[in-house]
């Protein structure tokens, strides 16, 4: 297929016309520099929807393949990204005071300015070079603005009267202690899925200086902005106007931490798009580097990262607090771990997830009662499923015909019967051997006495020196929170993470957290 080339005449008068809004915006705030440290809605939003609209038509034309055009896309980029940036920037600043957020020890308003410093001076210096640049491409630069009201932001003080009645159509549909619970629970998910964002918090200036941790991907950032959006989303469709807001003051502390994390995942997201896009494959042919490099990382990590942390950490325990006024109580029933019962990893696996939500949950067995959130309680479990399983045992024992009688010293092997016998309950899949070949244990054989006896002593010994195990369908009950035993419930279909030879398998991504 032929394409067809554009003339530079032709596109040069395309441009005239279609970057005038911008041009305009961008002498505007070159020709006030204060603009920069007191930048506006107004201003910025006209920055970012022309530089969107003029970046979208030079990559329709395939400016940034053209020696011509290349610059003034890279300028396009520029002002777009950190128009987006200044603007998140300035919704923070503007709803702070509505935001009920927990006091942390860093001071949040002074760093939002700092920041905001920082994006509007790539603004104005981004806007200089554009002006310049216009001139030697040849577009028709506008003249000075002259009603300076139109990037001007005059706001009146205090908020509107709440008036309007409850949305109690909309709470209605779906139940808000249910949506309060999921959101809660969403929230400490996202808090181990960011387990990124506080590595970069922890992360000392020095160890990112020339490059950013592997980990700090637009992809990455992305994600978990959209999550956090989801919340807000949620929260705002179900919760907002509800009486249940209303009464609960948690609610709306909730809504703020979620969607300031949500703001400052916006900011990174942009940051890092435009540090891998536009920075670390920097071309000379784009001419000089629009923006500095260290203070672009030094917003990323100190303030849009490093205080995503502070806020995702401080709202942890309210929604753990949350989980507890809002939970159903219910009851599961599950197996026991098939390799030797709640040992070390089930009993350590089953206690996380517990305290994870920080829900009361009690594991209920053979009648006895054991806190779910304290390992050593649960390990403590074993004696009964131990005892259980002898009992099975002594059951199966009793049942072979092979060894009635007594041990009469009449050259029974009352050894090979055993292992024999013990071979025989694992070829039907009701012992594991783990191991071959099997080692009776070393003690006399026996000269007298009643054999099925001898055997159930002799296995006993095996099962309590780890060499074999019984398999047997063992039936606990866990109590509490719904959606902690939803997770439990999922961890013992995949066998507590781990085979019938006791080796860890990879955990379901819905327990994904229990890897932190």
């Amino acid at each position: 297929m032929h394409l067809v080339t554009t003339s530079n005449e032709a596109f040069r008068a395309l441009m005239s016309t279609r970057a005038r809004l911008l041009l305009d915006a961008a002498g505007y705030l070159r020709a006030h520099p204060a603009v920069r440290t007191a930048l506006t809605r107004p201003l910025v939003g006209r920055l970012l929807s022309q530089s969107t609209q003029l970046e979208e038509l030079l990559d329709a034309y395939g400016a940034s393949r053209n020696g011509t055009w290349c610059r003034l896309r890279a300028q396009m980029a520029a002002l777009k990204r950190f128009a987006g940036v200044s603007y998140v920037l300035l919704h923070i600043r503007h709803v702070l005071p509505s935001y009920r957020l927990f006091e942390i020890e860093h001071d949040f308003r002074q760093a939002t300015d700092d920041a905001l410093a920082f994006s509007g001076s790539v603004l104005y210096e981004t806007s200089n070079r554009l002006w310049a640049h216009a001139a030697e491409l040849g577009l028709e630069l506008p003249g000075q603005t002259q009603d300076e009201s139109l990037y001007a932001e005059p706001l009146p003080a205090g908020r509107l009267l709440a008036d309007r009645e409850d949305s109690l159509a909309i709470a209605q549909r779906r139940s808000v202690g249910e949506i309060v619970t999921h959101l809660a629970t969403a929230f400490l998910n996202l808090a181990v899925k960011g387990e990124v964002i506080h590595a970069a918090a922890r992360t000392r200036p020095e160890d990112y200086r020339d490059h950013l941790p592997e980990s700090i991907t637009e992809t990455h950032l992305r994600h978990l902005e959209i999550s956090f959006h989801n919340l807000q989303a949620l929260y705002d469709t179900y919760v907002t106007d509800t009486r249940t807001e209303r009464l609960d003051t948690d609610l709306p502390v909730l809504r703020g931490h979620i969607s300031v994390v949500y703001h400052l995942l916006e900011i990174a997201t942009q940051l890092v798009h435009y540090e891998e896009r536009h920075v670390s494959c920097h071309g000379a042919s784009r001419g000089p580097a629009l923006v500095d490099r260290d203070g672009l990382i030094r917003v990323l990590m100190e303030y849009a990262l490093a205080f995503a942390s502070y806020y995702l950490a401080s709202a942890e325990n309210l929604c753990r607090t949350m989980l507890k006024r809002y939970a159903e109580v219910a009851e599961v029933l599950v197996s026991a771990p098939r390799y030797r019962g709640f040992h070390v990893r089930p009993s350590t696996l089953v206690a996380k997830i517990v305290n994870h939500y920080g829900s009361e949950v009690i594991m209920s067995l053979d009648g006895e009662r054991y806190d779910a959130s304290t390992p050593l309680e649960i390990f403590r479990a074993n004696e009964k499923i131990n005892a259980a399983k002898r009992r099975w045992l002594a059951a199966e024992v009793l049942r072979c015909d092979c060894l009635s009688g007594r041990i009469n010293g009449n050259g029974v092997n009352a050894k090979e019967l055993a292992r024999r016998l013990v071979s025989e309950l694992a070829e039907q899949g009701k012992v594991v051997i783990y191991e071959k070949p099997l080692k009776m244990p070393d003690s006399q054989a026996p000269t007298e006495g009643v054999l099925t006896d001898w055997v159930i002593d002799e296995l006993a010994r095996l099962q309590a020196l780890g060499k074999i195990d019984i398999q047997t369908e063992l039936p606990v009950t866990f109590i509490g929170d719904r959606r902690v035993l939803s997770d439990i419930e999922i961890l013992a279909r995949c066998g507590y993470g781990e085979d019938l030879m006791g080796n860890n398998i990879p955990l379901p991504p819905e327990i994904g957290y229990l890897r932190r």
